[in-house]
């Protein structure tokens, strides 16, 4: 009797460090930072704001002050060029310092997000041009090995770019069900 007790303890414990660590992980792998200023950011630019917090995961891991090796800067990992275009665009007075506030960051990141989702029709190609660049989708669309119609792409050439689209698309559900 003792062992079934002993045993049926050790179940229960061992749920509970399962629940515990697993809880851990999806916290860690999954944060979100910044809902507020996300939601009222995607609403404005008819994004979803599931989508929008992917992108952040993925680009910066919700760190504000993140800078890549090719020069993209905070949350959404937004290029220098691309800023100064879309603060124009915003009418703000553009700096490269507005970019490492989260929410200048998520403003100039969801307008931009909208800019391309109104110049391409496939969510694929609008997530490979916020990788890759607009004119690089663009070409890559022109090529029948990449694009058989102009608007969706059978092949991703890039494969950080084509990696990244998988991530996102990995990433989107779990955030779908934190925005519901």
């Amino acid at each position: 009797m003792k062992a079934k007790i002993l045993v049926v303890v050790f179940l229960i414990l061992f749920v509970i460090l399962c629940v515990f660590f697993s809880d851990c992980y999806y916290k860690y792998s999954y944060p979100l930072k910044y809902k507020e200023d996300i939601i009222k950011e995607a609403e404005l630019n008819n994004l979803d704001p599931a989508l929008v917090a992917s992108i952040i995961n993925a680009e910066s891991r919700f760190e504000a002050t993140a800078i890549s090796s090719k020069g993209a800067i905070g949350l959404m990992q937004i290029m220098p060029d691309t800023a100064k275009f879309v603060s124009e665009k915003l009418n703000i007075n553009y700096s490269e310092e507005i970019l490492l506030e989260p929410s200048m960051n998520i403003k100039i990141g969801c307008y931009y997000l909208n800019y391309l989702k109104n110049k391409f029709t496939s969510d694929e190609a609008m997530l490979c041009a916020y990788n890759a660049g607009e004119g690089v989708v663009r070409a890559w669309l022109k090529d029948k090995q990449y694009s058989i119609d102009g608007v969706n792409l059978i092949k991703i050439p890039y494969s950080q770019t084509s990696s990244y689209v998988k991530k996102i698309n990995n990433i989107f559900p779990v955030y779908k069900k934190m925005f519901n």
